[in-house]
């Protein structure tokens, strides 16, 4: 993805998934967006947004972080949301074991405290550890957390599975991770 496209994408992050209202955007309880009123709102401000810059974003982000509707018509975020959206997202049996990527300096915290949903309205956690690497390298030194999924499905915990395959989760107490002890070799 070029620079220009890595930041729409960026902005359209912060607009659909944190501060809509920032730009007169609204959204609906199920996340959507207007494409129309968001292209409007955002060249308002400045942004060259078309709708063919959108559904190539859309099309071409790497972690699929957004679904445009079936016409086209309308756009949302796929979770990561810090205000209430209802993504219509069904409670499904989770894989066995699930990863969550952090930062090293995070570590101990987590440990005692569980991960917590902070300001999101979900837990993140992904299939591979490779996947978890890249979202803890984001924030410091990775370290990659094993999440007991499969035990904290038995014991009530819901799981959800958004559209871009990120495994959401309301939380996950301390004694359902394990630091994951294999050593990885990472430049800088």
């Amino acid at each position: 993805m070029s620079k220009q496209r890595i930041k729409i994408s960026k902005y359209l992050s912060y607009i659909l998934r944190h501060r809509p209202e920032s730009i007169g955007l609204e959204i609906d309880a199920q996340g959507w967006a207007d494409v129309e009123e968001l292209i409007a709102c955002s060249n308002a401000q400045g942004k060259n947004l078309t709708r063919d810059l959108i559904a190539e974003v859309v099309a071409t982000n790497d972690k699929q972080r957004f679904c445009l509707s079936a016409d086209g018509g309308k756009i949302r975020a796929n979770q990561g949301h810090t205000f209430p959206v209802d993504l219509g997202l069904k409670p499904v049996r989770p894989p066995a074991v699930l990863y969550h990527g952090t930062a090293e300096h995070f570590v101990a915290g987590i440990m005692q405290q569980g991960l917590q949903a902070r300001g999101r309205q979900h837990v993140h956690l992904s299939v591979d550890e490779a996947t978890a690497v890249t979202v803890g390298r984001r924030h410091g030194r990775p370290v990659v957390l094993q999440v007991d999924a499969g035990r904290l499905h038995r014991e009530g915990h819901l799981f959800y599975l958004s559209a871009n395959g990120v495994w959401l989760t309301e939380s996950v107490p301390a004694e359902f991770l394990t630091i994951n002890r294999q050593q990885i070799t990472f430049n800088g």
